[in-house]
């Protein structure tokens, strides 16, 4: 009887010590990102997530598409690595069922050349090299029409614009957009075309400083806001609130500004 009563004593204290543990257990947050910056601010959110009991696991991708895959497969709780009118575009084309739960900076868009030092010294009939991401195109065109390169037709959506709603193009300068957004700055390096526009995100991880070595820079009034991406519903979990929260604290964005200075542009 008495080893009965010891044996039901000890099980009642291991189901107590493993109710105890599992309320002590940290949440588990899985989330996509492109190598830089992304995946290095995330780094820097790692501390204070930790005080709040999350574990972040920080996954890295070198491509655009890969990220909303495994989000919506559920292999990862959220991704950062896209801006808004990507976001946006691939929900349409994919049918992915994503929310928006928190904007943290922007990566202004920049323009590269090693054969001329300024966009004023680009030639004519000059051949600029672009991503085949439609979600860019307007992006960079309404960037090169503030630039004065050239004009876009009136009253279009710049974020949807096109090469074909250029109506002024003094210059006359060719648009090739043909290549992967992560091939851009081996084009750049091997001095493919007259200039390049070049996602900062791949040319900060070349190690390219996007407000020294390019000709010309998108402003931070951009619209092209980088997001946390989760599957609809998900933005209401504590996890993710408080990522967002953490990102947008005022440690996370004086990292940003410090590590960056300018080159990557942090919002709330």
């Amino acid at each position: 009887m008495k080893k009965f009563l010891a044996g039901a004593l000890l099980s009642v204290s291991a189901l107590t010590l493993a109710a105890c543990g599992g309320e002590e257990e940290s949440g588990k947050l899985v989330v996509g990102a492109s190598n830089v910056p992304h995946a290095e601010i995330l780094e820097q959110a790692k501390p204070l997530l930790e005080e709040q009991g999350i574990e972040l696991t920080i996954e890295t991708y070198q491509d655009y598409v890969l990220p909303n895959q495994d989000l919506d497969s559920g292999d990862l709780d959220a991704n950062f690595f896209q801006h808004i009118p990507y976001f946006e575009g691939q929900k349409e084309e994919f049918g992915y069922d994503f929310v928006n739960a928190g904007g943290i900076h922007i990566e202004p868009i920049g323009l590269y050349s090693k054969k001329y030092g300024s966009i004023e010294e680009l030639p004519e009939g000059a051949t600029i090299l672009m991503s085949n991401s439609v979600a860019d195109h307007g992006r960079v065109l309404a960037m090169l029409e503030a630039q004065g390169l050239i004009k876009l037709a009136e009253g279009i959506d710049k974020t949807t614009a096109e090469v074909t709603d250029i109506v002024e193009n003094p210059k006359n300068i060719e648009f090739d957009a043909n290549y992967e957004a992560a091939l851009l700055v081996q084009l750049y390096e091997n001095e493919e075309g007259d200039a390049v526009l070049i996602n900062s995100n791949y040319a900060l991880d070349a190690g390219l400083n996007p407000m020294e070595d390019s000709i010309a820079i998108e402003d931070s009034e951009s619209p092209y806001v980088n997001i946390i991406a989760v599957k609809a519903g998900d933005e209401d979990k504590k996890e993710i609130k408080a990522l967002v929260d953490v990102l947008h604290s005022k440690e996370i964005q004086d990292f940003i500004v410090e590590e960056w200075g300018g080159s990557v542009v942090p919002v709330k």
